[in-house]
């Protein structure tokens, strides 16, 4: 009888860790749609960036209340509100290296493909070898904390060699988010999956800029 009751708790854990996955990778993959095409409408209609400041209250606002309301249909709402806030300052950003360097339809192709080779390279070695990751957490944290503030310095005081440096680090520090994401899903630290989605959208989004402005740096043509 025990073992019978072991394995049917074994069973539903596996059903609901697959669930949660198919629910978090479906939405993400929605989330990242509706966000390209947030960023191409931009990009066509050739919008100003916002600005950092305006970007930052948007961003934490509707990251804000995406987790205030991540346990009703309002937290959907506010997950495309977020990503599509995110695609829409996305948009001139593209414009910017598209106009600047004669390569620039190439550096954006290479820093998706290069996105997407890393999350599904870190995502498959995640869900494949089932590794618990969440010893990865305070390390991140602390990492992305001061990776913002250095980011935020070298815009500042204009220090391009401290701008690669952050890019470089936020390469490092995103990889290690998905990790620790994925990891958290599989394993049962994360439940939620509007709140995943995000954290990995985040992930993403980070990556593809940080790669391109390397790129960018390294192989931009004026």
């Amino acid at each position: 009888m025990r073992l019978h009751t072991v394995a049917s708790h074994s069973e539903a854990s596996i059903l609901s860790t697959n669930k949660m996955l198919r629910n978090t990778y479906t939405l993400l993959s929605m989330t990242l749609v509706f966000s390209a095409a947030a960023a191409g409408l931009a990009m066509y209609l050739n919008l100003p960036h916002p600005g950092m400041i305006i970007t930052m209250v948007g961003y934490f606002g509707l990251l804000f209340l995406t987790s205030k309301f991540s346990n009703s249909a309002l937290g959907l709402l506010f997950v495309f509100a977020l990503t599509g806030f995110m695609g829409l300052t996305l948009g001139p950003i593209l414009n910017m290296y598209l106009n600047t360097f004669s390569n620039g339809h190439e550096l954006v192709i290479t820093a998706l493909g290069g996105t997407g080779v890393i999350f599904l390279g870190l995502s498959g070695y995640a869900l494949t070898t089932r590794k618990d990751f969440s010893f990865l957490g305070g390390f991140l944290m602390v990492g992305v904390l001061v990776a913002f503030l250095a980011g935020i310095g070298a815009m500042v005081f204009a220090i391009p060699a401290l701008s690669l440096a952050v890019s470089a680090m936020f390469i490092l520090l995103m990889s290690g988010l998905i990790l620790f994401q994925t990891s958290a899903i599989i394993n049962g630290g994360e439940t939620n999956y509007i709140m995943a989605t995000v954290s990995l959208y985040i992930s993403i989004y980070n990556l593809f800029l940080s790669l391109l402005h390397l790129l960018a740096a390294f192989n931009g043509e004026d």
